[in-house]
């Protein structure tokens, strides 16, 4: 399923073929949490952006429309009328975003709906039971993602309840993906390593997981709120511990600079919501840095937003119109930024693919890593 192609330094190129079609490696999946992009892009436009795969929520779809109405349309796919490979998070995440409204037990997690208040329960079979209802490509393991910081006893505690829902997880997935009336039978289960910020735990939970022999394998419980430096020491500590012949998925992650120092690290995954919610709050990233649209130097700007860039929105609206829309509050001006950021991202991956093709990955990441985070001067 997965080809390591070839590496530069721990930096891999490599490509993962799936049910729903072939993704080339380093990729960033686009954030579609409930079937869409936040910023009205739709998954036609989603092909003029370059995006290889998408990644929507099981929580959220559960919630609404409900995963059983997906299943009667077909799956998520056919539903939101994407023709490639679409990820789902297990739900998992929310056992950390939603602290306030759950109450985590050895068979599960009691939730309280965020949007109305009723009674949810979600363990590891019923994440993969809605997962497969979806139909994706690549289902998650349903996981406890651990608040930084946290102790070491809990942590401990935590990954040892991970560990066992991963092995209900692959049981149940296996039961659903023999079943006459499964959407997707070639549906792949991603374990996820937790363990904080400790890099013993990290190494323990590895080397359990690694024993199920699962088609990837993903890093989870980074970018919650610790340090970047702390994130990359986690990353040197344990990416030498995963499978050589299987995807690495690094999960909420990030900046353009983070993705550049990930993949140095030997990642090959990686999602984030950042492109899309900082394009709706007016900020762009351009291959000289990041450009907020609303500041008054652009009001009579009549180049691009980026000068180095084909998307729909650079080719065809200068800056000044864009930061008009941001100020006058129209709708527009978040979906001309989210198309931009989108393909910005989409773009990075493919020229870190081609560098690391060409044995020049290190001078890419020279050149554009500290760049891409700093504010542009122009």
């Amino acid at each position: 399923m997965f080809k390591l192609i070839k590496t530069d330094g721990a930096a891999r190129r490599g490509r993962l073929i799936t049910a729903h079609g072939t993704i080339e490696s380093p990729f960033f999946m686009n954030v579609g949490t409930c079937a869409a992009i936040k910023g009205a892009i739709s998954s036609l436009d989603l092909r003029e952006l370059k995006c290889q795969i998408e990644l929507c929520n099981t929580y959220h779809l559960h919630l609404r429309p409900g995963d059983e109405i997906i299943k009667t349309m077909g799956g998520l796919g056919p539903f939101m009328n994407w023709k490639g490979p679409i990820l789902t998070d297990s739900g998992g995440y929310q056992v950390f975003s939603l602290a306030k409204l759950r109450r985590i037990k050895e068979e599960g997690v009691y939730f309280s709906s965020h949007i109305d208040g009723r009674k949810i329960f979600m363990g590891p079979e019923e994440s993969m039971r809605i997962q497969s209802n979806l139909g994706s490509t690549i289902a998650m393991a349903f996981d406890e993602c651990i608040e930084n910081p946290a102790s070491h006893e809990y942590v401990k505690e935590s990954i040892a309840r991970t560990t066992n829902w991963l092995v209900r997880c692959k049981s149940e997935l296996e039961r659903l993906n023999a079943q006459p009336n499964t959407l997707n039978k070639e549906q792949m289960l991603f374990g996820i390593n937790q363990g904080g910020t400790y890099h013993d735990l990290r190494k323990e939970h590895m080397k359990q997981i690694n024993e199920l022999e699962l088609p990837g394998y993903a890093i989870g419980g980074l970018a919650v709120g610790e340090p970047t430096e702390v994130m990359y020491d986690v990353l040197d500590n344990i990416v030498g511990d995963m499978p050589i012949s299987k995807p690495r998925y690094l999960m909420g992650v990030g900046t353009p600079s983070n993705l550049i120092e990930a993949v140095a690290r030997g990642i090959d995954m990686f999602d984030c919501v950042i492109p899309s919610r900082n394009a709706r709050h007016a900020t762009i990233y351009t291959w000289n840095g990041i450009t907020h649209m609303v500041n008054k130097k652009y009001e009579t700007d009549a180049r691009p937003p980026d000068e180095n860039c084909n998307c729909p929105t650079c080719l065809n609206f200068s800056r000044s119109y864009i930061r008009h829309l941001f100020k006058a509050k129209e709708q527009l001006a978040g979906k001309l930024a989210v198309q931009h950021n989108l393909y910005f991202y989409n773009t990075l991956m493919e020229k870190i693919r081609n560098a690391i093709d060409n044995n020049e990955f290190e001078l890419f990441r020279r050149e554009y890593s500290q760049k891409l985070s700093q504010l542009t001067s122009d």
